[in-house]
C-alpha cells in the first residue's frame, strides 16, 4: 500500500459539527470538529474531506500529522494507528470508523493507564479492553496497534457486522454498559477517516482495492441514497423557493430505503390543505401535504423525512433501522404531480424549515451521491 504525505489541512467553520465525547466514567467534553481544505478555493466544495475515495491509502502514523481542534497530536495519532492496523488487515473502511467511533468513546483517543477509583475494572488502552476479561496483558493492551488488531479480531467474528449500526457492532465487541453511547461519535469518526485515510469513509472495499461508494451502495460513513434516481425539482429553488428538499425521479413501487442508520422518529398519513388524510389515493399539485411519509433520525442529530409514498410505510414509530434496509415504496400520495420520492435532510434534528439542508452536497459529503451528483 503506497503512504503519503498528507495534505495541509484547516478547519472549516462552515462545516463545524459540535459533538459531545461520553468518556466511561460519564463526563460530558464538547468537541468542535469540521471539515478539511487545502486553499480557498477548495472550501467552496463543501466536501467533508478534500480528498478521493480512499485510494492514496491512510497517512504514515509516524508521518507528520495535522492538526485537529479539540485533539492533540498524539490522539490524532491513535486514530491513524487504529487506521492503519484496519488497512494491514484489511478490514473495509467502514472498520475503520467503527473502531475509531468506539475508541472516540472509550477513552477520547487517549491510550489510558490505570485510572484509580475512576477506573471501570482494569480497563485499559484506547478501547478500554480488560486483562482480566482475555483481552491480553496490561502492557499488550495499551499498545495501540495491538489493541486495534485485537478490536479489529473480535469485530471479524460479529456475524453480518457490515449491516448492522455502528452502535451495535461496536457493542457487540465492547459489551459496554452504555450500549448506545457510540453512534454519536459517528460523524466526527467518519471525518477523522476522511482526513487521515485520503477519503476513506466515502468509499467500499478493502485496503487492496477501494473505489467510491456507487449508487445503491452504503459507503464507509454509513450512507446510502434512498432511491437510485436522478434529482428532479430542487432544494429551494427560485420557482419553489419554499421546496424544503429534492425530489428523486423514481417510477411508482420502487423501493425506499433509510439513507442511514437511526430510529423511526414519524411515520404517518400528511394532512392535505384541508385538513384530510387521504393518501391511499393519488395526490395532485396544490393538494398539500406530504402524503405517506417517513422520518428517522440519526446519529449527529441528522434527521432525514421520506415523503408520497404509494401505501402505508412498512416502519413503525421508535422503529431501530439500518442504512438500506427498505422503509416503503415510492407513490405520488399528498402535494403530487406524479410518481417521485421527495427527500429532505434535517440538522440538529428540527423538523422546521429552519433545520433543512441541501440535500444533494450533504450526501455527497457523505459518500452518498444523489443522482448525477458523483
Amino acid at each position: 500500500m503506497s503512504l503519503r504525505r498528507p495534505r495541509k489541512v484547516v478547519l472549516l467553520a462552515a462545516l463545524v459539527t459540535t459533538l459531545a465525547l461520553l468518556c466511561c466514567a460519564g463526563s460530558v467534553t464538547v468537541i468542535l470538529f469540521g471539515g478539511f481544505s487545502d486553499d480557498d478555493d477548495e472550501r467552496a466544495n463543501l466536501t467533508m474531506a478534500a480528498f478521493g475515495c480512499g485510494e492514496a491509502g491512510p497517512i504514515d502514523p509516524n508521518a507528520e500529522l495535522p492538526d485537529v481542534r479539540e485533539y492533540g497530536d498524539q490522539q490524532v495519532r491513535n486514530a491513524a494507528i487504529i487506521i492503519n492496523v484496519g488497512a494491514k488487515m484489511r478490514m473495509p473502511p467502514r472498520a475503520w470508523v467503527i473502531a475509531v467511533a468506539t475508541a472516540m468513546q472509550e477513552s477520547g483517543l487517549v491510550n489510558l493507564g490505570h485510572l484509580g477509583a475512576r477506573n471501570d475494572h482494569d480497563s485499559l488502552g484506547l478501547f478500554q479492553q480488560r486483562p482480566s476479561s482475555g483481552w491480553g496483558t496490561p502492557e499488550q493492551v495499551r499498545d495501540p496497534e495491538y489493541a486495534a488488531t485485537k478490536f479489529y479480531q473480535k469485530l471479524k467474528k460479529v456475524r453480518g457486522w457490515e449491516k448492522k449500526s455502528l452502535t451495535r457492532a461496536a457493542q457487540a465487541v465492547q459489551i459496554s454498559a452504555y450500549p448506545d453511547a457510540y453512534a454519536k461519535h459517528e460523524p466526527a469518526a467518519t471525518q477523522m477517516v476522511n482526513m487521515l485515510a485520503d477519503g476513506a469513509a466515502n468509499a467500499v472495499g478493502n485496503s487492496l482495492s477501494m473505489e467510491c461508494a456507487a449508487s445503491g451502495q452504503i459507503a464507509a460513513s454509513g450512507w446510502t441514497n434512498p432511491v437510485q434516481a436522478e434529482v428532479g425539482s430542487g432544494f429551494r429553488t427560485p420557482e419553489r423557493p419554499n421546496h424544503q428538499g429534492v425530489d428523486l425521479m423514481v417510477g411508482r413501487y420502487a423501493p425506499i430505503v433509510a439513507a442511514a442508520s437511526g430510529i423511526v422518529s414519524m411515520v404517518k398519513c400528511d394532512e392535505d390543505f384541508r385538513g384530510r388524510k387521504t393518501c391511499n389515493v393519488d395526490g395532485y399539485p396544490g393538494k398539500g401535504g406530504c402524503g405517506w411519509m417517513v422520518e428517522i433520525e440519526h446519529a449527529g442529530n441528522v434527521m432525514t423525512r421520506y415523503c408520497h409514498m404509494v401505501q402505508r410505510p412498512f416502519v413503525h414509530k421508535n422503529q431501530k433501522v439500518t442504512a438500506g434496509e427498505v422503509i416503503g415504496r415510492v407513490g405520488t400520495s399528498g402535494n403530487s404531480s406524479g410518481p417521485h420520492l421527495h427527500f429532505e435532510v434535517h440538522m440538529n434534528n428540527d423538523r422546521s424549515s429552519a433545520g433543512a439542508t441541501n440535500p444533494v452536497p450533504f450526501m455527497q459529503q457523505h459518500g452518498a451521491p444523489l443522482g448525477d451528483a458523483g
